[in-house]
């Protein structure tokens, strides 16, 4: 049989461990929820030995592979027994079998009665130390907050700071984490000049709309919500300031640092992938960023193009205003400055609509855009699950190789040592593989959750936007023949 070290990574994910209730993680530190996700189609894969004839009589499609893998004699090491291909198709048609059924499952539980709302934008203080406070509103029937209805005031640091805790837990475990908006220097900087210059005023209300988004997508989430730090977050009064939180800081240099290193270590060790469904969904997920980068650069364009056709509209109306001042004949005056009035109520139907262009189809392209970053970074997790797991493999043949030395130099006394060591090593690679197995599972659940999500938002979103642009133009309809009378009355 062939060793650990020299087999692939199964195809679908196992866990050996017990799985920690719900009501257990509402109260416990988030580390240990990450199997909220593997819930009721956990894997395992049999162990030689009677007990993996006894499990292998499970599985009706696999049964014949797994026992003739069970006759086998056994080695020292007792390694976990690699599933035949022929197993692997089965446990894959067993895994697809459970799948929907428990997404639907899941699906259900993951509704929960929180609503948060991000309000009242406030200056405070003067200067360049100015910032801008938010009030977060919460309003749930859920026994784990301390009341059904509470308020905080949170700065843009403290938002950075609760992604900050949230990424060094949960992503780790594989989870996809809602990013917040990304700093804007500039922004803030007219926003500490002046907050009552109009596109002060602009750029609060965009970061506020997307800190809401951003705050209720993390409630959505039923492992997020579960976190402390998110429960501290929405009901404490007053938070510690966030630090490391600063584009320019040191921590900002750290994280940019480690991405570089991470980005060698993926080109120097190539995964070897034996699931085909990662290596599809991480190429969808790459192909679906670009397009969305494509789409969003001209909806972008789209709004710029509609706020300058609301200035030359303006500019209009008050040229045709002052024509129509200027001119001696009567109906052709009246005619003339009605057509200026409607000119102006168009202007502000196009204002409108640039705003529904932005808030509704641009700023959703663009959270999904830092979405599929975040959906990115959970398959870089399972990547480095897998190194690690490799590079257990890689030392514990080393130490099996310096013990075979010591062997053969009859050098008893450094043999126990070697063997503590060996023992020592098997248990990190048995604990490697099953966090990489764990990983796996969730970042599978948390892609298809995401998924499912995008398809809610997306739809919901473009008949929002439908509806508007429909009321618009009906309201245009009215105006024009508002107006059509008087220009049929022109003698």
């Amino acid at each position: 049989m062939a060793s650990s070290a020299d087999r692939n990574p199964p195809p679908f994910p196992a866990s050996e461990e017990p799985e920690p209730e719900l009501s257990d993680m509402a109260d416990g530190d988030s580390d240990e929820g990450e199997d909220i996700f593997v819930r009721s189609f956990l894997l395992v894969w049999p162990a030689v030995g009677s007990e993996s004839r006894s499990s292998a009589a499970h599985l009706s499609g696999a049964g014949t592979a797994l026992n003739q893998a069970s006759q086998k004699p056994a080695n020292t090491c007792r390694k976990p027994l690699a599933p035949s291909p022929a197993t692997a198709c089965a446990l894959s048609a067993t895994f697809c079998f459970c799948l929907k059924p428990n997404l639907e499952e899941d699906e259900a539980k993951d509704s929960f009665d929180v609503d948060v709302a991000v309000t009242n934008p406030e200056k405070v203080g003067d200067g360049m130390n100015a910032y801008v406070a938010y009030k977060v509103s919460t309003r749930t029937s859920l026994p784990m907050f301390k009341s059904k209805a509470f308020t905080a005031r949170r700065r843009f640091s403290d938002f950075l700071g609760l992604y900050e805790k949230l990424s060094a837990k949960q992503s780790l475990h594989g989870c996809i984490i809602p990013p917040p908006p990304e700093k804007s220097v500039v922004g803030m900087t007219k926003v500490k000049v002046g907050m009552d210059d109009p596109s002060s005023v602009e750029f609060v209300e965009k970061r506020r709309a997307a800190l809401e988004r951003y705050l209720q997508r993390i409630v959505s989430h039923p492992l997020l919500l579960q976190d402390p730090d998110v429960r501290e977050f929405l009901e404490r009064d007053d938070l510690p300031r966030a630090v490391n939180t600063q584009a320019l800081s040191g921590a900002g240099f750290l994280k940019m640092i480690t991405k570089a290193s991470d980005a060698v270590s993926k080109m120097t060790i190539k995964m070897n992938e034996s699931d085909t469904w990662f290596e599809d969904k991480f190429q969808e997920v790459d192909m679906e960023e670009q397009q969305l980068r494509k789409l969003h650069a001209v909806v972008d364009s789209l709004v710029n193009h509609r706020k300058e056709l609301c200035m030359n509209t303006a500019v209009f109306a008050k040229s045709m205003a002052m024509l129509g001042n200027s001119e001696d004949n009567t109906a052709l005056s009246r005619a003339l400055s009605q057509l200026a009035e409607v000119e102006d109520k168009m202007e502000q139907l196009h204002q409108e609509q640039a705003g529904s262009d932005f808030f509704i189809f641009a700023e959703l392209l663009a959270d999904y855009i830092r979405l599929l970053g975040a959906v990115r970074g959970c398959f870089d997790q399972r990547v480095r699950a897998w190194q690690r797991w490799q590079e257990a493999q890689s030392t514990l043949q080393k130490k099996r190789e310096a013990e075979a030395k010591l062997l053969w130099a009859n050098k008893p006394d450094k043999l126990q040592q070697a063997k503590e060591e060996i023992a020592e090593w098997e248990a990190k690679v048995t604990q490697y593989e099953r966090d990489f197995d764990r990983i796996g599972m969730t970042v599978r659940k948390e892609v298809l959750r995401f998924e499912k999500e995008k398809a809610k938002d997306f739809k919901s979103q473009i008949i929002k936007y439908l509806e508007a642009m429909l009321q618009s133009q009906q309201r245009l309809i009215k105006f024009w023949e508002a107006f059509l009378p008087e220009a049929k009355a022109i003698a």
